[in-house]
């Protein structure tokens, strides 16, 4: 069993944060076949994720790649970025964020599935 401070649902998934820290936050990230996230940067923030079951189609910038088990992509500020779950299991990975502010609402949609700001 996970320990973790909080659970949130999303209507791709779900996440669970591990820590919430002055100066890093780290989640564990759930995407469930055939969801996506939001194509969306941050302001305040860089991310590095790393997979740790199932793959997808990882977005950054302008490039479309395959990511798998084991692969870390690392994230800059203001850096377009979406995965999607083109598997049929859930596509799980842990996201360290680093930076100077890790609140939810900095995070700038550019599209969306779910019509969400």
């Amino acid at each position: 069993n996970m320990e973790y401070l909080y659970k949130d649902e999303r209507p791709w998934g779900e996440y669970y944060v591990l820590k919430d820290e002055k100066n890093f936050k780290l989640k564990i990230i759930k995407v469930k076949p055939g969801q996506r996230l939001s194509l969306q940067y941050h302001q305040k923030r860089s991310e590095s994720w790393t997979i740790v079951d199932g793959s997808g189609i990882m977005t950054l910038g302008t490039k479309n790649f395959e990511i798998n088990y084991g692969d870390t992509i690392k994230i800059d500020k203001k850096e377009n970025h979406r995965v999607t779950n083109n598997g049929n299991s859930d596509l799980i990975f842990i996201e360290v964020q680093t930076g100077d502010y890790f609140g939810e609402d900095d995070i700038i949609r550019i599209e969306d599935d779910y019509n969400r700001k």
